[in-house]
């Protein structure tokens, strides 16, 4: 069971990609530990809404609509926050998303979602490709991703160019409904968050707990607009016994499988073999027509 588990999930991850997607993927699957698709119904993902909520708050007369996912260090978990928190405003604000990788340095957007997208984000800043060509389609309805791409030898001068900077608003102002996630290279290490912090309009900044130092955390505070810190983001905690869960979160996990399980619950084998086979679906429409033309030459 597991190994068909495996084998859907890595064909759900060939067949979800748009018809501008490079083809040539790797055989790997999505990560179990995007929580917010693989358990919707489960502690950590209702904390990612209550993030949603935080951010997008109810009456607000200008909602944050690029935010940036940074960090202080390497390792503290960015990414997957990006992902998760993309996600749940794709599915439950019934929202357009934009995930873009703006870690040119180590670029890994495509290899959660279990693609191997040659050409992203770089390539474009670099005049090698165009927006449409570089947007991904995923399986997860109204979210699109914008990998990496090739790592180049001058992503601080990249990311801080003109054209960056037009990317974003090119965005921004086509599409009125798209919340776009940044993900960019921790704060300490590189330059390029401090320049990303002129583009977006909120910062999220992911802390590891237990590892993380008071000190690195407010030498990475300095280096950004603190009017634009929506909050910090404490990855990793640990919680030893039921009673620290219940003084934190008020509540166990059973009482969230309880709440959500009815209306928005963990997908089934089935429901996913089912997304697979409209996505497989999709994508046969759109090779055939390619297929008779070759013939007829």
């Amino acid at each position: 069971m597991f190994d068909a588990l495996q084998k859907m999930e890595r064909e759900k991850a060939e067949a979800g990609i748009s018809q501008h997607e490079i083809s040539d993927t790797e055989e790997s699957v999505l990560d179990d530990k995007i929580v917010s698709f693989f358990a919707p119904s489960s502690l950590v993902t209702e904390q990612f809404r209550r993030l949603r909520t935080h951010i997008m708050k109810p009456g607000l007369s200008a909602q944050p609509r690029v935010i940036m996912v940074s960090s202080a260090m390497s390792g503290e978990g960015k990414s997957l926050i990006a992902i998760n928190l993309a996600i749940i405003i794709a599915i439950e604000l019934h929202s357009h998303a934009l995930l873009i990788d703006c870690d040119l340095r180590n670029p890994s957007i495509s290899r959660w979602f279990g693609m191997s997208a040659k050409k992203g984000l770089s390539n474009y800043l670099t005049g090698e490709a165009e927006i449409p060509d570089l947007l991904i389609k995923t399986s997860v309805d109204k979210l699109s991703l914008m990998c990496g791409g090739t790592m180049p030898d001058n992503p601080v001068e990249l990311i801080g160019s003109a054209k960056m900077k037009n990317l974003i608003q090119d965005i921004r102002s086509r599409y009125d409904d798209r919340y776009i996630i940044l993900d960019s290279s921790p704060l300490l290490a590189t330059t390029e968050p401090t320049v990303l912090t002129e583009m977006c309009d909120a910062i999220l900044l992911v802390i590891k707990a237990g590892e993380t130092p008071r000190e690195t955390v407010q030498q990475a505070i300095k280096l950004i607009d603190k009017n634009k810190i929506m909050g910090i983001i404490l990855n990793n905690m640990e919680f030893k016994t039921k009673a620290m869960i219940q003084r934190y979160f008020g509540t166990n996990h059973k009482y969230y499988d309880y709440r959500y399980a009815k209306n928005n619950p963990v997908p089934s084998m089935w429901d996913k073999l089912g997304l697979v086979a409209q996505d497989m679906g999709m994508l046969i429409r759109r090779i055939l027509p390619g297929e008779k033309k070759t013939k007829s030459k």
